[in-house]
């Protein structure tokens, strides 16, 4: 389960910070901007993903977790192995997939008959971005339509298992494009192994 990631803005993180730029010009006073999150992000926050519009790869403001239509609370993730199976999620599969820039994630040990306690960023050694694949739906609300999205998880890999057995599925900053518009490579991506992260205990 990823429920928590973090999107810093540092001066040396470029592509976050052209990211940012975009979305301050696109929904300049617009009310989504004002509601924007950086920082730790958690479910319900609105936040910056890619996604496709009139065929080109473009920032936008979603917010993070499906509506659940009976009962509160929001669906922040879709397993991988079952999205494919699960009518929630079946259709933005095919054609609804975004991608979710972040620096890290966050995850808490589990130790076991025991409550987490331990905090840990996750993140990609060899660069300050994690590209993370989801599915997002719009839908109306009070009469205005939104757009909200899930983060794709899959079974752990070696250097995230001792911290919890699941990751959100990542791809490099080269494959974007690929995974926005190419079906049978998004579920290539599905099912092949994370990259290894490095953890950082908070």
């Amino acid at each position: 389960m990823c429920g928590r990631y973090l999107i810093s803005t540092e001066e040396e993180i470029l592509e976050m910070r052209e990211i940012i730029h975009e979305i301050n010009r696109r929904y300049a006073g617009k009310p989504e901007l004002d509601r924007m999150k950086r920082g730790e992000i958690f479910p319900t926050d609105t936040v910056p993903v890619i996604a496709l519009e009139e065929d080109q790869l473009q920032p936008q403001l979603f917010t993070w977790g499906f509506p659940r239509w009976q009962g509160k609370g929001v669906i922040i993730n879709a397993r991988s192995e079952t999205a494919g199976e699960k009518g929630m999620f079946r259709h933005a599969l095919k054609k609804q997939r975004c991608i979710i820039p972040a620096s890290g994630f966050y995850e808490w040990r589990h130790t076991q008959g025991k409550k987490p306690k331990d905090k840990y960023l996750l993140r990609r050694p060899e660069t300050p971005m994690l590209y993370m694949a989801g599915l997002y739906k719009v839908y109306e609300k009070e009469g205005s339509f939104q757009q909200a999205f899930v983060i794709l998880t899959t079974g752990a890999n070696d250097s995230v298992r001792a911290i919890h057995d699941r990751m959100p599925v990542i791809i490099s900053g080269d494959e974007q494009e690929r995974w926005l518009t190419d079906e049978i490579f998004a579920h290539h991506v599905l099912e092949r192994e994370g990259p290894p992260l490095e953890t950082i205990r908070q």
